[in-house]
């Protein structure tokens, strides 16, 4: 009894904090270290493999015409390396796409958040999901044989073969589940005291939706949409094969242009010697849309976090 009774006196007994160690936690922490580790070690590498080809162009390229001329063949004679009309063309079908993948993307994210049943919600979110595993190169065979002469045949003005209008419209239904997927996620985690107190002051579930629901999950929404135009921005091979490889620089959407992955799909599969000012036209093109990609993403941070809403 003594013994028994030392041993549950104040003071005898074990701390938490001096338990027995949890090797699996440790091993967890460092696994995950390891992958955000990982993670920055591939942006960085990304940056040193871009950077010192790029210096190499400018040192033997006017910066100027680089940014400000509208004529674009550095694989041709006289080379011509003025980007424009690759950043128009980039800029152009990414618009496009958010066009079409936006106000799918949350009608959908609207609808799986707040009218679908349990059961259809878990069936059509991994059915709209299926999307993004669709291979892009797929995407872009179905832009040229169907979605092509569709518009050919419905709209009044000329479209080529290759043109802006498809490769934009067929990126966007890409990028849909991105919007979709998030964006529904971000309205999820709403907490539902909100929507009960919409309900309570007479709204209508629409007007929950869009006003209460919607600028709830705005933050998420916006990050959403910065990542689809990204991703957007970034496609290869549906602007590849649909959209053409010629460097115009129109905003004619009838018309083929050549966006910036397009151009360094095409050159970095042809026969440039390595180590030429055409070659390393690819790492100047590229290290733009790195660029261009990271002030999106620079901008969707800021405006996740001055937008946060944060609910207990």
């Amino acid at each position: 009894m003594a013994a028994a009774h030392s041993a549950t006196a104040p003071g005898t007994r074990k701390s938490l904090a001096r338990s027995r160690p949890r090797y699996g936690e440790q091993v967890i922490k460092a696994v995950l270290l390891l992958a955000a580790l990982l993670s920055i070690a591939t942006t960085l590498g990304i940056v040193v493999s871009l950077l010192e080809p790029t210096i190499m162009f400018f040192g033997e390229v006017s910066p100027v015409e680089f940014f400000t001329s509208t004529n674009w063949g550095p694989l041709f004679e006289p080379p011509h390396y003025g980007v424009l009309p690759l950043v128009s063309a980039t800029l152009i079908t990414t618009g496009i796409a958010i066009v079409v993948a936006v106000p799918l993307g949350l009608g959908a994210a609207i609808y799986l958040s707040e009218y679908a049943r349990p059961r259809v919600r878990k069936f059509f979110k991994p059915v709209l999901e299926v999307l993004a595993g669709i291979p892009t190169v797929v995407f872009g065979f179905f832009a040229l044989s169907f979605v092509t002469p569709l518009l050919r045949g419905i709209l009044p003005f000329e479209i080529e073969i290759f043109n802006a209008l498809c490769a934009g419209l067929v990126v966007g239904f890409m990028i849909i589940p991105i919007v979709a997927s998030l964006s529904e996620d971000a309205m999820t985690a709403v907490p539902n005291g909100l929507r009960e107190g919409s309900y309570a002051l007479g709204a209508s579930k629409m007007t929950t939706s869009i006003r209460v629901v919607l600028p709830a999950a705005f933050s998420g929404i916006v990050a959403a949409v910065i990542l689809a135009i990204s991703r957007g921005a970034g496609e290869t091979m549906i602007v590849y094969i649909a959209g053409g490889g010629q460097p115009n620089f129109t905003f004619d959407l009838g018309k083929a242009m050549q966006t910036m992955a397009a151009f360094i799909a095409q050159a970095g599969s042809g026969d440039v010697p390595i180590g030429t000012v055409d070659y390393n036209t690819i790492f100047a093109v590229g290290s733009l849309l790195f660029v261009m990609t990271f002030a999106m993403n620079y901008v969707s941070v800021r405006l996740v976090r001055k937008y946060r809403e944060v609910y207990e």
